[in-house]
């Protein structure tokens, strides 16, 4: 087959999506002695213009996984994008939890956006709600089993005719229609419904505005940062970016939660790869 760049594309609040991605891209790059880009989709402000890909392209694409699904704010976006018979990657990163259906429902997208899809992937990152749970991963065993899936990718690559790709990689996960949204209970069996909580800010708080910068909603007020002007999609990325420790949540419902994860997740997820 015939590639001529590497693509790392992601969204990745936190950070720990954009670990594995540039991970498995880069290091295919290198193996295949070919350039590698990345587009970041992070911000709102990446997420304005179409974005185009050529068939000699080979895209790495990796989102988190929000409530066992592919994050619900990106799907507008996502159907814009034009894969031109690319060939990629998708890659799903999930908090130590269950991936459930989003690394098919990425697939999916992906082949509807007219990429082929060559390999996929579910790695495991810190969770966003969390600073215990999945706590420093991608860590060095992940790295190596990225790098490892990376070298398979190249080998496929290598040996692969473009023609042999109509049918998209078999994953993990329900065909469509995909389950529902993860959905958090009390110890009742009663729903915990967090949509609408945000973030607080205690008196840590400095005003250097990263908050600001950092959320992929552009929600926070740049004039009063512990005002919301939008959606707040518990990303995490203006908690655990904040260099005062500044912001945090008090709802109750939300910590139940937290804390059910963390009690009930302690046993290690490994990577699950597809090729």
């Amino acid at each position: 087959m015939n590639v001529k760049r590497v693509c790392a594309v992601y969204f990745s609040a936190t950070g720990t999506t954009e670990k594995i991605v540039s991970a498995i891209a880069e290091n295919t790059a290198t193996s295949l002695d070919i350039i590698c880009e990345t587009i970041d989709f992070t911000s709102a402000n990446m997420r304005i213009d179409r974005v185009n890909f050529k068939r000699e392209d080979l895209v790495i694409f990796g989102t988190p996984v929000y409530a066992g699904r592919v994050p619900n704010v990106l799907l507008n976006f996502l159907s814009t994008i034009d894969g031109n018979g690319a060939i990629t990657v998708p890659i799903a990163v999930y908090g130590n939890r269950n991936y459930d259906d989003a690394l098919i429902e990425l697939r999916d997208i992906l082949v509807k956006d007219n990429f082929k899809t060559i390999g996929a992937a579910a790695f495991i990152g810190e969770h966003s709600f969390s600073r215990i749970l999945a706590t420093g991963r991608p860590d060095n065993k992940d790295y190596e089993i990225a790098v490892d899936f990376s070298n398979k990718i190249v080998k496929k690559v290598k040996s692969l005719n473009y023609y042999d790709l109509d049918d998209p990689i078999t994953v993990k996960g329900t065909d469509y229609p995909y389950r529902g949204y993860y959905q958090p209970r009390d110890r009742y069996e009663d729903s915990i419904n967090i949509l609408k909580v945000k973030p607080l800010t205690n008196d840590n708080c400095n005003d250097c505005k990263l908050c600001v910068s950092v959320c992929p909603m552009n929600s926070i007020s740049f004039d009063d940062v512990r005002i919301f002007t939008g959606i707040c999609i518990k990303c995490g990325a203006c908690i655990k970016k904040c260099p005062q420790n500044a912001r945090y949540y008090n709802d109750e419902g939300y910590l139940y939660h937290k804390q059910e994860l963390e009690d009930m997740y302690v046993e290690r997820c490994e990577p699950e790869i597809f090729i």
